[in-house]
């Protein structure tokens, strides 16, 4: 297939622009600028947020799927407006996105979502299915962020779309905090339970959805194995020789609500439905053979 993949250069976006080279297909990458793109990756300039100088851009161009993978985080958010103009991209971006679907005639589209529209917060032990209630409430702040995550998804499912629920991405080469840890600068809050996912299986179930996902449905992009931030930093700094991060209290991060919630979150989420529909499997079933891998490179 020929897709225009938004986001091409992004720290999700070029990994699975690579496996849909690998694939066979043909990528055009959409960025503001095309420095950065992948190799074999055809540049498409263009704001996403300016639905003119998308539709400009796209002149003449005919494709077979469009692929949002916009997002405007260039290191781990901290704060609600470090989320600020990645909603925007989940809710004007998609918006654009789609019309530019429809100008080069695509019949697939998929979208960017996060298993953080399920809520932020205890979620319960149980792995939650795509069945379970998404994109609803949130209280204060948080409500902006559930609300862009449900407006993509929405807005995907209005035109027989798809959109991907990945958990929190780990497994890039220039990982911040890996040197974090190795200066001891990362201390971890007890607690809270998630799900992860690395870049390259992001990637490959990207394709798999792109191929043989199901009009209209969500399917959660996870690994096997929920766990907790410790355990997780803790086999970092195992695996790179430092000393175990120091551990704190939950409480600390209250001044910081944002964070809290991410690192006290309980958030199990199940891949049964992906793993049945797209024929796919995370190549690094949990967190300790990701991030292996990452290490060795």
């Amino acid at each position: 297939m020929k897709i225009i993949l938004a986001g091409a250069t992004g720290a999700v976006g070029a990994p699975i622009a690579r496996a849909l080279l690998a694939a066979g297909h043909q990528v055009i990458g959409l960025s503001r600028n095309p420095n950065g793109l992948p190799e074999g990756v055809q540049p498409l300039t263009a704001d996403a947020l300016d639905r003119d100088s998308v539709l400009r851009a796209a002149r003449g161009i005919r494709a077979d799927a469009v692929i949002h993978q916009l997002s405007a985080l260039k290191k781990n958010p901290m704060r609600h407006q470090d989320m600020a103009l990645t909603n925007r991209l989940r809710v004007e971006g998609t918006a654009n996105l789609i019309a530019l679907a429809r100008e080069v005639g695509a019949t697939r589209f998929l979208t960017q979502s996060m298993i953080f529209g399920y809520g932020y917060g205890d979620l319960g032990d149980q792995p939650l299915t795509e069945t379970a209630p998404f994109g609803r409430g949130g209280r204060g702040r948080f409500a902006a962020h559930i609300g862009a995550m449900r407006s993509t998804e929405e807005q995907a499912f209005a035109i027989g779309g798809i959109a991907l629920r990945y958990g929190i991405f780990y497994g890039a080469a220039e990982d911040p905090t890996v040197d974090m840890i190795r200066r001891g600068g990362l201390p971890v809050p007890k607690g809270g339970m998630i799900s992860r996912i690395h870049l390259e299986d992001a990637a490959t179930a990207t394709v798999a959805a792109l191929e043989h996902g199901r009009p209209g449905e969500a399917y959660n992009i996870v690994d096997d194995l929920p766990a907790s931030w410790r355990d997780y930093f803790c086999t970092v700094a195992e695996t790179h020789g430092a000393p175990a991060p120091k551990a704190i209290p939950a409480w600390v991060l209250k001044a910081t609500p944002y964070l809290h919630a991410i690192f006290t979150a309980n958030c199990r989420i199940s891949n049964a439905k992906a793993k049945s529909e797209l024929g796919w499997a995370p190549r690094y079933p949990t967190y300790r053979e990701g991030i292996a891998v990452t290490t060795s490179r």
